[in-house]
């Protein structure tokens, strides 16, 4: 019956379907692949065609059919259905499978709007041919099937309004590095560019949404992430709101800090009013954040970030929680709490926080960040004179409300003052850390603003990208990735625009970087150790000691021949300070590992010539980049061999990498049970990690007495982390026997947190 079916072709004619024809594409399809069957594909295909189905259609249901068809037994159905996408995109963009030459390509994409103009105005023709001659279309059938849904949905130029794509994966890749090297001098930009084209095509370095979606285009704006300091005035108020709703436009993820604002009841103009308090102005930077998409990227979101001490503390850790009404609920934003060691104390003592408004503090809020014995001194001082405004509150219930809605919610999170400026690249006395980003791994300074285009102010921006731990041969291999990753991201800071002069100060003075990892969790089990044991301590201190060591190296050799960032003096590095130097050292109790590079030779060079990037570490999430290498994310294990994921185009199933030879060796996330051995890795990592770590806490609430998880093993946890240096953590994930695609609420019960088993 199907032979007799018609299709209407792209010009409207229509034809009799040629079953032969998507036979022999399949069959291309599945060449090499094992446990995929050509006729299980065409007849699940087939039984879904009907007559004057559009030979787009047809494409999108054959992908379809094979899509479905993904899980642990038949694992490579993902390149299967892959390979027929990249088919079919290619069709679309080129009216053909085979691509055109580069330079014709670049030059009718810059015709029509789609490329930045200085493509051509910076490379000849004969650059472009000898381009072309290194890239190699074959490394688009090493995606998988969820990388390319992501490459078409978020990364490849084209209009989103008609649908039309322009390009396919290895002219991305080549063009940004065409791009990023640009400026290089001649004799060598090709070098480079070549270098850098490898490394990302073949999955070694990961770019981040901003990059992958934007370099080559007209639009340059190309951070992930930005923070912005709100001060405590109408009109600094007014200019982080502004500032917010240009770099969401402009798809970057925004930290904002809002721990200066005074409380509901302060008195403002000398008393001849009462101010409105927090919660208002909370909803009008959540206005901001939500008024424009990210270029039809993605959707706008921020965070906003307070200290536990804050006098509307109680009414502000509810603002997510489902109870309430709109007046005194902002729940499409996520929030950041602020805690230093005062506060565990107290905690642990069974004493009171007391809570007060900054305004009412003179110095408090600023010694916070910079110097927690001064913070101490001055918060002694504060709880007992009479004439402040204060309320003071048992730790225990304080620190019971803010992890119950950190479980109720899963996304309240934590930020460790202290430790973002004791183990910092950053001198706290200058430019001290006052918040962090959307997902909490960024520490930068940053200074409030007092209008929209203040240049007294500081915005921060941190642009990343991940090295793929799965796909290193040696760690020697990091030496050649660092110095091309620092050396390709310092130059696009260079290369992009800067629409507010807050921060084209603060990036061109600190140009600050933030370097990752993804495919941590394959990166484990291919070395045969595990999360939950302890096994992987020692692999974990190796690596993140290699990838600091080569990215301060790379740092330093880009400083002796263009410059130190020009504030490399209000760095610890500029001290002779490194991570090695301030790391908490109970990190020493659950890893003796040495240190094996020449750290002492580093400090001299560094201290000798300056580094040109003020940071250069962060663990990132990396949930949809990762994708695209077909990685597990960050530093995170899998929830399942399968990882089923939600996007715009319904759901993605992607496989664990080498799944038929490790599945044994890969440890799922609700088998490992407790989150100490965990928060050690992170401790681990945080040791040489410069800025901070997306690390989140897990919960199965079945291995508890009545499927209940106690608040003490939630504040042990808590505990456990500022324990062991970490300075930040993100999700509060919990397992609720669904798909695992979101956090989910938890049940907690109990609060005792005094029993002495937890310590600092």
């Amino acid at each position: 019956m199907n032979e007799q079916l018609t299709v209407t072709k792209r010009n409207g004619c229509k034809e009799i379907i040629d079953l032969d024809k998507l036979h022999r594409v399949i069959t291309w399809a599945a060449e090499g692949l094992q446990n995929v069957s050509v006729s299980q594909v065409e007849l699940r295909a087939h039984i879904q065609f009907y007559d004057g189905i559009t030979t787009s259609d047809i494409h999108e249901t054959i992908i379809k059919s094979a899509a479905d068809l993904i899980s642990e037994e038949t694992p490579d159905y993902q390149y299967l259905a892959a390979r027929l996408a990249i088919f079919h995109l290619r069709k679309k963009a080129y009216g053909k499978y085979d691509p055109p030459k580069l330079y014709d390509h670049v030059v009718e994409l810059v015709g029509i709007r789609k490329y930045d103009k200085h493509l051509l105005e910076d490379y000849s023709k004969a650059e472009f041919d000898e381009l072309n001659s290194c890239i190699d279309h074959k490394r688009d059938l090493n995606f998988s099937y969820a990388a390319v849904k992501q490459l078409e949905g978020k990364y490849f130029v084209q209009n989103r309004v008609s649908g039309e794509i322009y390009e396919s994966a290895q002219f991305l890749y080549i063009l940004v590095s065409a791009c990023l090297f640009a400026n290089y001098p001649k004799k060598i930009r090709l070098s480079y560019v070549k270098r850098f084209y490898d490394a990302v095509s073949l999955f070694k370095i990961s770019l981040p949404t901003p990059i992958m979606s934007g370099v080559r285009t007209p639009t340059r704006q190309f951070s992930s992430c930005v923070l912005i300091e709100c001060g405590d005035s109408l009109n600094s108020i007014n200019a982080t709101a502004s500032s917010v709703v240009r770099y969401v436009s402009q798809r970057a993820g925004i930290g904002i800090n809002v721990g200066r604002i005074r409380a509901l009841g302060s008195e403002i103009r000398g008393g001849e009013a009462f101010h409105t308090g927090c919660i208002p102005f909370y909803k009008y930077f959540q206005a901001a954040v939500k008024c424009c998409s990210q270029g039809g990227v993605r959707g706008g979101a921020a965070t906003l970030f307070y200290p536990l001490w804050h006098s509307e503390v109680q009414s502000l850790l509810v603002l997510k929680n489902n109870r309430g009404v709109e007046e005194n609920r902002v729940r499409h934003v996520d929030y950041g709490v602020q805690l230093s060691k005062l506060m565990y104390s107290r905690l642990l003592q069974g004493g009171n926080i007391t809570l007060f408004s900054p305004s009412d503090v003179p110095d408090l809020y600023e010694a916070f960040f910079e110097n927690q014995d001064k913070f101490e001194s001055l918060y002694i001082k504060y709880e007992g004179l009479v004439s402040i405004k204060k309320e003071s509150v048992r730790a225990i219930e304080l620190f019971s409300l803010l992890m119950q809605e950190r479980a109720s919610t899963g996304r309240i999170y934590i930020q460790h003052v202290d430790h973002c400026n004791t183990h910092s690249p950053f001198n706290s006395e200058v430019a001290p850390i006052r918040q962090s980003n959307l997902c909490l791994e960024i520490t930068l300074p940053t200074n409030a603003l007092l209008n929209v285009q203040d240049s007294q102010g500081e915005i921060a921006l941190c642009t990343l990208s991940a090295f793929n731990l799965g796909v290193l041969e040696s760690l020697d291999d990091l030496e050649e990735l660092s110095d091309l990753v620092v050396r390709a991201l310092d130059a696009l800071l260079d290369y992009q625009d800067y629409p507010l002069p807050a921060a084209y100060k603060s990036t061109m003075n600190r140009r600050s970087l933030g370097i990752g990892v993804i495919n941590f969790a394959y990166y484990l089990a291919k070395n045969g150790v595990k999360y939950s044991d302890g096994s992987a301590n020692d692999l974990t201190h190796r690596t993140f000691e290699a990838i600091q060591y080569y990215l301060l190296k790379a740092s330093v050799a880009l400083a002796k021949e263009q410059g130190k960032c020009p504030l490399f003096n209000e760095t610890n590095y500029s001290k002779g300070l490194l991570p090695i130097d301030t790391y908490k050292k109970d990190v020493d109790l659950v890893c003796r590992e040495p240190l094996y590079y020449d750290w002492s030779g580093l400090r001299k060079d560094i201290t000798k010539y300056g580094l040109r990037n003020s940071a250069l570490t962060a663990l990132m999430p990396s949930e949809t980049s990762s994708q695209i290498s077909n990685a597990t994310n960050g530093i995170e294990p899998p929830r399942g061999y399968v990882s089923i994921k939600a996007s715009k185009d319904g759901i993605l199933k992607q496989v664990v990498p080498d799944f038929f030879n490790l599945k044994e060796e890969y440890e799922l996330l609700w088998n490992i049970g407790s989150n100490d051995n965990y928060l050690h890795l992170v401790g681990i990592m945080q040791k040489f990690v410069d800025q901070a770590i997306s690390a989140n806490t897990n919960y199965d609430p079945n291995i508890f007495p009545n499927g209940k998880v106690p608040m003490k093993k939630l504040l042990q946890d808590l505990l456990t982390a500022y324990k062991f240096g970490v300075k930040t953590l993100y999700y509060h994930n919990t397992r609720d026997g669904a798909n695992d695609e979101q956090p989910s609420p938890v049940v907690v019960q109990g609060n005792d947190c005094q029993d002495g088993s937890c310590k600092i």
